[in-house]
């Protein structure tokens, strides 16, 4: 289990393929100057609720990792992910489609 902190101050575990997924998409639409929310579902035993984060150029971003290997990237997901990125409400993990699913990259 990877940690995304934000801020110094909010710390939420992912998956570490979840977390690169996610490092790769906020890293590019930081990389343009573009700010936008990202939301996530809290986990049930801290109330089953979400939490919603304003990304911004000058955030404080950390991405910790719990395994020392780099998680293979599926284009089809990075995809999906910027797409959501792109909407009015911003950021949010959707399921991962299967490798090859028609987005050209096989």
């Amino acid at each position: 289990m990877g940690k995304f902190i934000y801020q110094g101050s909010i710390t939420i575990d992912f998956d570490d393929r979840v977390l690169a997924h996610l490092q790769v998409v906020i890293g590019q639409k930081l990389r343009r100057g573009e700010s936008f929310h990202f939301t996530w579902r809290e986990d049930p035993s801290v109330g089953d609720g979400r939490t919603s984060v304003w990304l911004h150029p000058s955030a404080s971003l950390v991405y910790r990792y719990f395994g020392s290997r780099q998680p293979s990237l599926n284009r089809a997901w990075l995809e999906a992910l910027t797409y959501t990125a792109n909407s009015t409400n911003g950021l949010y993990i959707v399921p991962e489609p299967t490798e090859g699913s028609g987005d050209g990259s096989d």
